[in-house]
This record gives C-alpha cells, structure tokens and sequence, in this order.
C-alpha cells in the first residue's frame, strides 16, 4: 500500500471564509530592489529535471498527489454544457477505480483541486460539483489578454462569484508591468481582489509576455502586496507559458514575502505541462524552494488538462508493468 495521506481540509477563520493575503501597502523600494542573475538561475533550474528522481511506489503516491493539486481545465471556444459536465465527473473521479485498488488507496477521496472555466460555463459546473468540495474556478478580466474595459473587467469578477465560483484568475495588464507603473499594476490587482469578496483570486503575470525574470520578480511582489492569494505563471495562450526558470524566480518572490510578511502565497503554474514528468519537475521546485507546505492544493495548483491522462498511464504501469492505450483513461 502507498504512503498516501490525502489533502487535510482547508481551514477557516471564525466567520467561515478561507484564510485571506490581506496584502500589504505597495513598497516601491522593495520592489525596485528585485534583481534576477540570470545565468544562475538557468543552471539552478535545469539540475530540477536532471539530478533528481523518484521512482516505484514514490513515484506513484507523488502523481497521486499531483492530482490532488490539478486544476482541471477546459478554456476552449466550443466549450459546452456536456463536455464541462464531462470534465467535472473526471474532477470527481479522476483515477479508474481499480487503479486505486490496486494502489491500496481506493478508500481515500482523490480528487483535483478545481474545475478551471470561463464565466459562461461556471453555473454548469457549479451544478455539476454539488455535494462535492471541488471548487470551480473562472478566469477572469478579459482572459487571456486582458484588454477590455477595466469596469467590465471587474464586473465580471462579481458576476462569476455570484453565480458560484470560488476562486477567480486573473489577468493582469502587462503594460503596466512592460512600462515599469508599479503603482497602476497595484492599483488595479487591488481592485479586483476587493471584487473577488471572500473568492480566492490568482493573479496570472503571464510571465512570456512580461520581456525579463526582472519585470516577473517585480509583478509577482506587487501582485502580492495587492492581496493575491496565489501567482500564476501563464493563460496557457502564451507562445511560452510555464517553463521552470519563471517559476523558480516567482518561488524566490513567494519565499521572500513570507519572510517579511508571514503570509504563505500560493504558485499556479499553467500552460505546456502535460506529462507525469513535467510535473514531478515542478513539485521538486516546490519542495526544494518553498517546503512540503506548498505540495499540497491550498498553496500549489496546476493548470492542466492533458496531463491527467498521462498521470494515469503512469499509474497503470505502475500497476500492470504496461502502458496502457490512452482510451483506457479518457477524460470523458
């Protein structure tokens, strides 16, 4: 049997929300001090994929974990009422049943983090989650570019929160970020966190559009400030979305606001993160720069689709000794 403790609950304060980053007043001087070594952190990120491995039962209790903190996603223009009722019963059920017999865990509740939509389709899968604690989570301000009119931008933050969305991704401007309006860039995650009310919001730098890992640090500090409870590396429509030398620099930025503030801040990496592989990368970053703390789905999601499928072949091998045709384990 593996070594698998599913995810605690999420613990409340005394009037019943989830733990908030009140955020902090913008400090400019910190902000300005952010500096990235750039060849540094290209070899410290490229020893992640290369000198560490996990295999056998480890292997499989930490994908069983990796599940756990996916944000199963579906951002497509011919998204439906059926397929994001089909994306919601694999949140529910993630792993074929005799896959988990087989693992000795069939008796724990393995589920993804969250449900991943646009606004248009939160209702549906609200409807679809009931009697679950998934969450379902909209991306939001004009997603993926973030270019239409802020008051809309923040209505719609309030229309997807009241129709049952629990956490919101937002986009921020990245002209505020490209010009170096630090001010404005917290002005505005300020104002869409106040939107969000008592909904999680992850602030989405998209990091291959920002031009340096120094305009990255600086955005994710001041994102944090503003009261993001989670960074998010990408929309996922980026031509270069979530590699490893963005996240270990928004990981530095998480780590030192901690440090002088106390808060923990969630990381969501999204975008090209398909395979079993990639993302025990990713979890090694987190344990590595960030504690076991952020391994589990209150501090570490990740936004993906694909990657579950393959996340359940590996299982199946683990299992059978053989990989098994990807129809074995569709997403619905």
């Amino acid at each position: 049997m593996l070594s698998f403790t599913p995810p605690a609950q999420t613990a409340f304060s005394e009037n019943g929300a989830e733990p908030r980053n009140p955020g902090i007043p913008l400090d400019l001087g910190w902000v300005m001090d952010a500096h990235v070594n750039l060849s540094a952190t290209e070899r410290r990120a490229a020893t992640l994929g290369t000198r560490r491995s996990v295999k056998k039962e480890w292997q499989a209790a930490w994908l069983l974990r990796a599940i756990t903190c996916i944000d199963l996603t579906t951002l497509s223009g011919d998204d439906t009422p059926g397929n994001v009722r089909r994306l919601c019963a694999k949140a529910r059920q993630p792993v074929r049943p005799d896959l988990l017999e087989a693992l000795g865990v069939a008796d724990l509740t393995i589920t993804t983090g969250a449900i991943c939509v646009y606004h248009s389709r939160v209702a549906d899968a609200v409807q679809a989650l009931q009697g679950t604690n998934i969450p379902v989570a909209a991306v939001s301000t004009g997603f993926p570019a973030g270019q239409s009119p802020f008051k809309l931008r923040v209505q719609e933050i309030r229309e997807s929160v009241a129709v049952g969305a629990r956490e919101i991704d937002i986009v921020i401007s990245r002209e505020h970020v490209l010009t170096g309006n630090w001010v404005a860039l917290y002005d505005e995650v300020r104002q869409f966190r106040d939107a969000c009310g008592r909904a999680h919001m992850k602030s989405i730098l998209a990091t291959g559009e920002l031009g340096t890992l120094r305009n990255v640090a600086r955005a994710s500090l001041v994102c944090m400030m503003a009261g993001s409870d989670f960074i998010k590396t990408s929309t996922g429509k980026e031509s270069v979305n979530a590699i490893l030398e963005v996240g270990l620099i928004m990981c530095r930025m998480i780590r030192a606001y901690q440090e002088r503030t106390g808060e923990k801040i969630g990381f969501k990496p999204a975008g090209g993160i398909r395979t079993a592989k990639q993302v025990m990368n990713w979890q090694i970053l987190m344990k590595e720069e960030l504690g076991d703390d952020w391994l589990f789905p209150d501090l570490f999601r990740v936004g993906a689709s694909a990657l579950l499928t393959d996340i359940e072949r590996q299982l199946s091998h683990h299992v059978t000794g053989r990989y098994a045709a990807e129809h074995y384990m569709p997403m619905g």
